[in-house]
């Protein structure tokens, strides 16, 4: 599964201004939502939320992977969001989350959505992937990146 393919320029959002898990969960949504992606802002940050609190997708290194399905959904969509700072998202090696690779797939689509949080899990142990893409300011550049990486 190709990375670039799921997201697009106006899906990054680098520099997010958060101080908490669940700033970073209900802005992401609240985006992903404006860009017409998905119909239910409120929904959408409920159905991450309820994901977290089965178990936190913080999967090390400065990274969280946060997803959910919904109905309505055509394809799977990949926004990613970094911060300046870490915040406390209880990743599994307590390390502060400052990259976040937000999944929505089609509730219809179990596969397609393990593949791609395969995708991103197999994309960000590549040595220098994750501090280059939190180097980047300019969302055009965070997908190129992605486009040349894969």
């Amino acid at each position: 599964m190709v990375l670039d393919s799921l997201t697009s320029s106006e899906l990054v959002f680098p520099q997010l201004d958060c101080s908490d898990r669940s700033s970073v969960l209900r802005t992401l949504a609240r985006q992903v939502a404006e860009k017409g992606y998905v119909g239910d802002a409120d929904e959408l940050f409920d159905r991450l939320l309820e994901r977290e609190q089965l178990g936190s997708t913080g999967v090390g290194s400065g990274v969280a992977i946060p997803h959910c399905k919904m109905n309505g959904l055509d394809r799977v969509v990949l926004a990613i969001g970094s911060t300046q700072q870490g915040i406390d998202f209880a990743a599994i090696d307590g390390v502060p989350v400052r990259l976040f690779f937000l999944v929505v797939s089609p509730s219809s689509a179990p596969a397609a959505h393990l593949q791609c949080l395969a995708a991103i899990s197999k994309w960000v142990k590549v040595e220098d992937h994750v501090a280059c893409l939190l180097d980047l300011t300019d969302p055009e550049e965070v997908v190129d990146r992605l486009r040349k990486e894969d």
